[in-house]
């Protein structure tokens, strides 16, 4: 493999340095190296942080590789600086069995751009009645440990308090998709003013924030850990807020674009702002992005969906719910967190690398940057700045709701154990992916 230096560096607590790496590892950070057979990375300006780790992707492979594939999508991933994704379980098959998350996994190791770890269902089928081969998963050689019928909702309490239960034991986790079915029956966006205004049918935050509720009572009562996939209300933060302070074990994540964009955006009547759950007001974002900054919420992941051209450019009614995430993440949360005094870097470190990696177990992820250690770094200019063009983006789909819009933070080079999945070239904006 070859031999890398990072020259000038700013680590996250701001520390300025030089890094060299060989093989899969770090063999030495100081001041002034010099090694005449590394490649160097000029950095100056730059922030180095440990590799980024997104607890909520979806590949679609298997079954839908029209929209992505693991490699289109570990691809995308390594632009956006990540050196590990979570695969969610709604394929097709579903992978709800053994069989289904190691082809999952042997296709991620085959692309070999970053680790993708397959997420299990909760459920046969997603369908949220009998419980799937979790142990069988857990045993198998993808080593799953986290489970999710994301795209539905565990909505049944007793099976969810049977799958808290049974996770125990191999201290697993399950990360629920909060929403209440029978009270978002056809909804189409955020209930409020603007919904009302367009016509279109509003999913009220009360669906989110009752399962949520629910959800942190059984787990204190099983003494379980649950995870809130993609929190979206104010009131849901109060509530995980609570339960935190209360010694719950129950984590939550938040998504770039719920940092950024209002139900406002649906004005335009372009699905590619049609999201589950939706995007929801002014004052929620403020308060997701307050619960980010003081740990409440514990992460950002992206809740990467793509979908083919035909699932967007259609009648919002009849679009699918979802929106790229994975190649623009870093710039939202350095835009929305960093940029406005919320978060210092040492944060995003924290809450897009280090818990992550912490939440679903990767123990060979989040790490403290330091000699011996793995080589996954994201090198990002903060300052330098991007427009999206959804023509360029490395995912096989092109549903990014960020098309046009300018965006602080370039990611300069990704390295996933030692190797270059991605470096940019500020000539050119081209990308290079899967290097040596």
């Amino acid at each position: 493999m070859t031999k890398y230096l990072i020259k000038q560096g700013s680590l996250a607590d701001g520390k300025v340095t030089d890094i060299l790496i060989d093989g899969e590892r770090i063999i030495e950070i100081s001041q002034n190296i010099s090694n005449s057979e590394a490649q160097v990375i000029e950095a100056k300006n730059c922030i180095v942080l440990p590799g980024l780790v997104d607890l909520h992707t979806h590949l679609r492979e298997p079954g839908r590789e029209d929209s992505e594939t693991i490699l289109s999508g570990s691809m995308a991933a390594a632009k956006g600086g990540y050196v590990a994704v979570s695969a969610m379980a709604n394929t097709s098959p579903v992978a709800d069995t053994a069989g289904v998350v190691e082809q999952v996994y042997r296709l991620g190791q085959e692309a070999g751009l970053v680790d993708v770890f397959p997420i299990g269902a909760v459920t046969q089928g997603l369908a949220g009645v009998a419980l799937s081969e979790m142990g069988a998963m857990a045993d198998s050689k993808a080593h799953v440990r986290v489970f999710s019928d994301d795209g539905q909702c565990v909505f049944d309490p007793l099976v969810m308090r049977r799958a808290l239960e049974y996770v125990k034991q191999f201290n697993g986790v399950i990360a629920q998709h909060a929403q209440d079915p029978r009270l978002t029956v056809g909804s189409q966006m955020n209930e409020g003013e603007v919904s009302s205004r367009l016509g279109l049918k509003g999913w009220p935050a009360v669906a989110e924030e009752a399962i949520i509720a629910r959800d942190v009572l059984l787990a204190e009562h099983v003494q379980s850990r649950l995870h809130i996939c993609h929190l979206t209300t104010a009131g849901g933060v109060e509530i995980v807020r609570w339960a935190k302070a209360r010694g719950i074990n129950v984590t939550a994540e938040v998504t770039p674009h719920h940092l950024l964009l209002t139900d406002e955006s649906a004005t335009s009547y372009d699905p590619v702002f049609k999201v589950n759950p939706p995007l929801r007001t002014q004052n929620d974002v403020l308060a997701l992005r307050q619960a980010l900054a003081d740990g409440t919420i514990d992460i950002v992941a992206t809740d990467h969906a793509p979908h083919p051209v035909e699932a967007k450019e259609c009648e919002w009614q009849e679009a699918a719910f979802g929106m790229l995430g994975l190649e623009t993440a870093l710039s939202i949360v350095n835009k929305t967190m960093v940029e406005s005094g919320l978060m210092n870097w040492a944060a995003v470190a924290e809450r897009m690398s280090v818990a992550p990696a912490r939440i679903a177990g990767y123990a060979d992820h989040g790490q403290e940057i330091a000699v011996g250690s793995f080589a996954n770094l994201t090198v990002l200019n903060p300052t330098l700045k991007s427009r999206v063009d959804r023509d360029r983006v490395a995912s096989r789909s092109r549903n990014t709701p960020f098309h046009g819009i300018e965006l602080p933070g370039v990611v300069i080079a990704t390295f996933f154990k030692g190797k270059a999945t991605y470096s940019f070239d500020a000539k050119t904006s081209e990308i290079s992916a899967g290097g040596n």
